[in-house]
């Protein structure tokens, strides 16, 4: 971490190393959706200690990160196929589940906890508009982002949504609901905590969730702040 100052962006300094994330994870540091924040900015909004938290990451084993094991010097059609491959993959893959458990949790513990029954609105909502949302990456945005990244592919060609940057924006405040979102659940749920009445099912169900929330983390991060600035550079060159 030496290498990075506080006042670096925790979005660029996830970029140059990915195992920072579940550091950040750890101490409530949004890197995603707010990766633009400097490190000092960050853990403020966190209540985190900063010098702690370089303390925490300087405590990673000090060695180089190889670039195949570094999105943010992956090409971008490698990039993007690890964005669809494995996070688009996983949410499709998970929603359901997740789903199918937390309505479990609403029938056989919602009188006793009557926020599950907020839970499963919220995460249900989530799962529409992440579908959507992935929906148009796949089939407007990447392609175009692919286009870009070709030598001579679209350049001086003409988009059907003009600046690759206003997708780009919408995507996003996208993002930012998603994260809003499992935010919330992630405080209905006191930290996707199992109450003292809970069942084996509610053990798994808070665990999914968290999972949930920590990919939704890296798969935003891996747009927000590596495809998605890599993409407006590559339209500036035009």
């Amino acid at each position: 971490m030496t290498e990075q100052p506080t006042t670096a962006t925790v979005g660029e300094i996830v970029a140059a190393d990915l195992r920072r994330a579940a550091i950040f994870d750890r101490y409530g540091i949004d890197f995603c959706c707010n990766g633009w924040r400097t490190l000092e900015d960050a853990c403020a909004a966190a209540a985190a200690d900063t010098m702690e938290v370089v303390r925490a990451l300087d405590a990673l084993p000090n060695a180089p990160v190889a670039a195949d094991d570094n999105p943010a010097q992956w090409p971008i059609a490698t990039l993007i196929d690890h964005i669809v491959s494995t996070h688009h993959a996983y949410v499709r893959a998970a929603m359901p589940t997740i789903a199918r458990h937390v309505a479990k949790l609403v029938k056989v513990h919602g009188g006793r906890h009557p926020e599950l029954a907020h839970v499963e609105a919220r995460f249900a909502a989530v799962c529409g508009e992440l579908e959507q949302h992935m929906r148009k990456e796949e089939r407007v945005l990447f392609p175009y982002v692919r286009d870009l990244a070709k030598d001579g592919g679209c350049r001086g060609g003409r988009s059907p949504f003009g600046s690759v940057e206003n997708p780009i924006r919408m995507m996003e405040r996208e993002h930012a609901d998603a994260g809003d979102a499992l935010r919330d659940i992630r405080q209905l749920t006191r930290g996707y905590t199992t109450p003292e009445d809970g069942c084996r099912t509610y053990d798994i169900a808070m665990a999914e969730l968290l999972q949930f929330e920590a990919d939704l983390h890296r798969h935003v991060h891996l747009e927000n702040n590596v495809l998605f600035p890599a993409a407006i550079r590559l339209e500036r060159q035009w």
